[in-house]
């Protein structure tokens, strides 16, 4: 790939000094002309030019290995030769139509998405991002219900339009003014800090879920719209929560006339171990939301339903660039890389061997509380011991730019950002997790000593 191009300094600007690097540049151009809210998880930002599977180069040649798939995005590595051939055809073919025309590439996206869906749902609205995603879903369920009330979990993360950043139970992803009277938020799972017994079990799941009845009788009028969650907390922490809550949580939504509304923008297409997260609890949606690694980090959001529900929606709606011909190429040639490489498989193998290297390293080092997660979508909890189990922020900062240091990629999150997460690509090798464990295990002695120091 060419690196970006940088427009040359105006007449009235300064020269950028000899000694400046490339990412340091780009970086000052950013500065300039991108808004000062677009983060950076480092303190000198890596700046991406070239990815290749498992691999990144940043502007500056430096070589990096990706444990985080553009938050779980790029889900077969970056830039696959099967994904880059069909991007490119379809774009010599048909480069943009709106949903007011029927193209094969979405109809076959559409196709190959409702085989692998759980139960009935069979019928998808696609569009750019989780996000919209997330808005489709939440409009459809209103529709059908004749309702407006919808319940979202704490700890959560929908996305950022006003309904996405109101539904999100994380207080540093909304940003003021952020209310709306109709939506509430009721107590998640956390087993790692579960507010009713250690270690957390089903009678904790029930508990749990019985905090949503409550939600429902005292803070909504009783007839709820829709109870929203993500299976695996994603920005909360990859948080799993306890078995049983997702079969009580189902049954009490839909007791009070509302639907069940499962996120699975993270955790879904093979990432857990199963094709959706939600099928680790034997629960079928009423309404599900897609994104991130359905078309390997093309922008496609899909919301999934029932035929019945799907047929509510009578209004007119459309997507301009959802169900766009390129990136629906892209979602159905990545489905079928998927199915062809057992994907699923190929998480509980892999991931069952990062498991391994993470609870060992914690064995090592005490200030990782808890070690957590399902398939390729793993995550260790930074304390600053484990008794108190006190969230630990800067060592979390300290282990970051430590396993930066080592080229390896990962992510950051929870409410109080202190845990680490982990999510290769589908296709990692087991060389490549070993890799990884090696470089972690350096970084964690980077900590150390820095702690010591």
């Amino acid at each position: 790939m060419n690196e970006p191009t940088i427009d040359p300094p105006k007449m009235n600007e300064p020269n950028m000094s000899a000694t400046v690097s490339r990412g340091q540049e780009v970086f000052q151009s950013q500065e300039e002309y991108i808004f000062p809210c677009v983060g950076h998880l480092y303190q000198d930002p890596v700046v991406m030019v070239r990815g290749e599977g498992m691999k990144v180069w940043d502007s500056d040649g430096r070589e990096y290995l990706d444990f985080f798939s553009g938050i779980l995005s790029t889900s077969l590595g970056h830039c696959h030769p099967r994904l880059v051939a069909a991007v490119s055809e379809q774009a010599k073919k048909l480069g943009h139509t709106s949903t007011l025309y029927v193209t094969e590439p979405q109809v076959e996206a559409a196709r190959r998405l409702a085989v692998i869906a759980p139960g009935n749902l069979r019928k998808s609205f696609f569009s750019n991002s989780g996000t919209e995603a997330i808005e489709t879903a939440i409009n459809l369920a209103c529709i059908y219900t004749g309702r407006s009330e919808v319940i979202a979990l704490r700890g959560a993360y929908h996305g950022r339009s006003t309904l996405a950043t109101n539904l999100t139970g994380l207080s540093s992803w909304r940003p003021l003014p952020s209310f709306m009277a109709n939506i509430k938020h009721t107590m998640a799972p956390y087993p790692y800090r579960c507010r009713f017994k250690t270690p957390c079990d089903e009678s904790c799941a029930e508990a749990y879920a019985r905090d949503l009845e409550e939600v429902i009788l005292s803070t909504t009028n009783g007839r709820p719209a829709a109870f929203l969650a993500e299976t695996i907390q994603g920005a909360g922490g990859f948080v799993v929560p306890p078995p049983g809550y997702f079969q009580r949580v189902a049954e009490i939504i839909r007791g009070y006339g509302g639907v069940l509304i499962i996120d699975e923008v993270q955790a879904g297409f093979g990432r857990t171990g199963k094709w959706f997260g939600i099928e680790h609890w034997d629960v079928v949606p009423d309404i599900m939301v897609m994104a991130k690694g359905i078309a390997g980090g093309m922008p496609v959001g899909a919301t999934i339903t029932t035929d019945e529900i799907a047929s509510s929606w009578q209004g007119k709606t459309i997507s301009t660039f959802g169900g766009n011909p390129i990136c629906m190429a892209a979602m159905a040639e990545a489905m079928e890389v998927m199915r062809e490489e057992d994907v699923p498989g190929k998480a509980v193998a892999r991931g069952g061997q990062l498991r391994a290297g993470l609870v060992a390293l914690a064995e090592a080092f005490p200030w990782i509380g808890d070690v957590r997660g399902m398939g390729l979508m793993q995550a260790i909890e930074l304390v600053k011991d484990r008794t108190t189990k006190e969230p630990d922020p800067e060592r979390t900062g300290a282990f970051m730019e430590a396993a930066k240091a080592e080229g390896l990629l990962l992510g950051k999150a929870g409410l109080r950002d202190n845990v680490i997460r982990f999510g290769p690509s589908l296709l990692v090798t087991e060389e490549e997790v070993g890799d990884a464990l090696r470089r972690v295990e350096r970084a964690c002695g980077r900590v150390d000593a820095g702690a010591r120091a």
